[in-house]
This record gives structure tokens, sequence and C-alpha cells, in this order.
């Protein structure tokens, strides 16, 4: 995983503890591996972080430009704004209230990792729900 300087240590730490309890991660390749394509990456349930790319709802660079924010389980976690569904193929992850593998909700280890880490989780906004996102603000003071 392509990451930020600024986070590096973070996803460390939060990858170890992930993987020593076992928490179920699909899929982390390079971005590169689908071509830089943020739709077939998400369809194949890629856990990834940079990506050089616009944000999904409009045309400044993501977070993910920046390497500052990791998508995990894109597939059972998708970006919803209204109708739109993100990747397409996750329509069926969309009902928060059903229980499937790989689902990420506020009190789950993943997000509970990340949050204790100052990020943000994208499933606790308001007008969009990006179930899958974690997001940090790196701020950088002028001296």
């Amino acid at each position: 995983m392509v990451c930020n300087k600024a986070i590096a240590d973070d996803l460390l730490a939060i990858f170890r503890a992930l993987y020593e309890a076992r928490y179920p991660i699909a899929s982390i390749r390079l971005i590169d591996d689908f071509d830089g394509d943020d739709t077939r990456s998400m369809e194949a349930n890629n856990t990834s972080c940079f990506n050089y790319r616009a944000r999904t709802s409009g045309r400044s660079l993501s977070a993910h430009a920046k390497g500052l924010a990791v998508d995990v389980n894109p597939l059972q976690n998708p970006y919803v704004r209204g109708s739109r569904v993100e990747p397409a193929s996750a329509a069926p992850y969309v009902d928060r209230s059903r229980d499937f593998p790989h689902k990420i909700t506020s009190d789950d280890l993943c997000c509970k990792l990340f949050r204790a880490h100052g990020f943000q989780w994208g499933g606790a906004w308001r007008s969009v729900k990006d179930y899958q996102h974690f997001e940090k603000n790196i701020i950088k003071h002028k001296h």
C-alpha cells in the first residue's frame, strides 16, 4: 500500500492490529494493478490508499491523490450519495441494517482503530455516506 509518509506509522499500527485480530481484508493491491481505475479496484473489493484522482463528487483532488485516505473493503462499504452508488455493483450493500461480511460500522474494530489514530470515517458524514473511506487531515503550519 502506498501512502503519504505523514500517515505511514498510523497505517502500520492500524493494519498490524487488524492483522493480529484476524480482521478480514478482502484484498490489498496497488491501484496500478487496476491501471489507476478506482471503479475496477472497488469492484475487486480492493483496499487501497494512494490514487492520483479527483474527488468522487467534484473536480478537486481527492485525499487519495495526497495519499491521506484509505478505502477498506469498498465493495461491501460503498460510497452513497442519494441514488448514486459507487461502485454500482455495491448496490446490495447500501442497506446497512443487513448483516454481511466485511461491513464497516461505527463500532467495528477497523473504524475504532482508524478513529483512534485521528482519521475521519466517511460513514459518519451527513450528506454523503462513504462507508469504505478513512481520511486524515494533515495541517501544515507555515513558519
